[in-house]
């Protein structure tokens, strides 16, 4: 066999080899992926000091980590009272749930903002994650703070929402905020609701 039908074979017998590795590998990473867990979502909107019953959860695969409730765990949360607002499509978490509602949470307060008209998203509700921004001041520009400064925004899950009481008029939007973020939502000026996706810190 000539030198050059040797290096010939060589380059075909490695090709195969890459190609059976690869094959391999790819079935390994198949099967981690395809690892998915039967999980526990909120089938509805539930408030805060509801009992849980089996209608409002359903039952979905996802390649869950820690933090989730699987199904077989559903008798632990069964029959106890929601400590936080949960929204539809939400997944459930065990710290969502206990024996007394316990609301707010430990190390958060609720904080109710007057919204003039414009400044809350349509169809804004309970559990929706948003950031707080201060809107302009009368003549139009950003309103400041005590040093001259644009506020920074405040990031916090909606606890209610009313309606605003006469036509033109403000809407209150209560925030669930960290504690020590509090009295900087509650001394924002002209206050801007924006909604925020459900999960990640992301502040447009």
């Amino acid at each position: 066999m000539t030198g050059a039908r040797r290096r010939q074979l060589g380059w075909v017998w490695a090709g195969l080899g890459a190609v059976v590795v690869s094959a391999v590998g790819f079935t390994l990473v198949a099967q981690v992926v395809g690892e998915r867990d039967e999980v526990l979502v909120l089938a509805r909107d539930v408030p805060v000091g509801h009992v849980l019953a089996p209608g409002d959860l359903r039952v979905v695969e996802v390649a869950a980590e820690t933090g989730v409730v699987r199904v077989a765990e559903r008798g632990s949360v069964l029959g106890h009272r929601v400590r936080v607002p949960l929204v539809a499509g939400s997944l459930l978490a065990p710290g969502q749930v206990g024996r007394s509602a316990g609301f707010p949470p430990s190390g958060f307060s609720q904080v109710p903002l007057a919204v003039e008209a414009g400044g809350v998203p349509p169809e804004l509700s309970r559990g929706q994650r948003v950031a707080v921004f201060a809107g302009p001041s009368g003549d139009g520009l950003a309103a400041e703070g005590a040093e001259g400064s644009v506020p920074s925004p405040v990031v916090g899950t909606v606890a209610g929402v009313r309606a605003a009481e006469s036509a033109g008029g403000p809407q209150v939007v209560t925030v669930l905020v960290e504690t020590g973020a509090a009295g900087r939502a509650a001394r924002l000026e002209h206050p801007r609701v924006v909604v925020l996706p459900a999960s990640g810190r992301e502040i447009p």
